[in-house]
């Protein structure tokens, strides 16, 4: 049953991923990316690289923990695409004093080197009401 320990090992990159967003860790957030080759889709712009990501999470929510708020993927859907690729749809929120987001996350996950990374995320994000 590879696929179901394809899944536990995504599952487990988007878990380790939250919990270092939340602890203030973006080098611990981004080592769930491709790198240095991750593409990043948000506000109809596209942002290539991973060191590039990297600079647009820590500029933008990297000045005080009350910027970078609380991060949260729920309602996880993962389908396997091949024995090295797998689609992941999920839900977020970012909950912070101001600007706080929901929306989407739509990820093309490429296992490289027996690891799974984000190889491509898209972000349709909204401010909640």
């Amino acid at each position: 049953m590879p696929y179901f320990d394809d899944e536990t090992a995504i599952r487990t990159v988007i878990a380790d991923m939250q919990a270092a967003w939340n602890r203030g860790d973006f080098h611990g957030y981004m080592a769930g990316f491709a790198n240095p080759d991750v593409i990043f889709v948000s506000r109809g712009r596209v942002q290539r690289d991973w060191q590039a990501t990297l600079d647009h999470y820590i500029a933008d929510y990297g000045s005080a923990p009350e910027m970078r708020g609380e991060l949260e993927f729920s309602d996880i859907r993962i389908e396997m695409l091949a024995p090295d690729a797998a689609q992941l749809v999920s839900s977020y929120r970012l909950s912070r004093p101001r600007e706080a987001q929901q929306g989407i996350n739509t990820r093309l996950m490429r296992k490289r080197d027996g690891r799974w990374v984000i190889a491509l995320n898209h972000v349709s994000s909204f401010e909640p009401a």
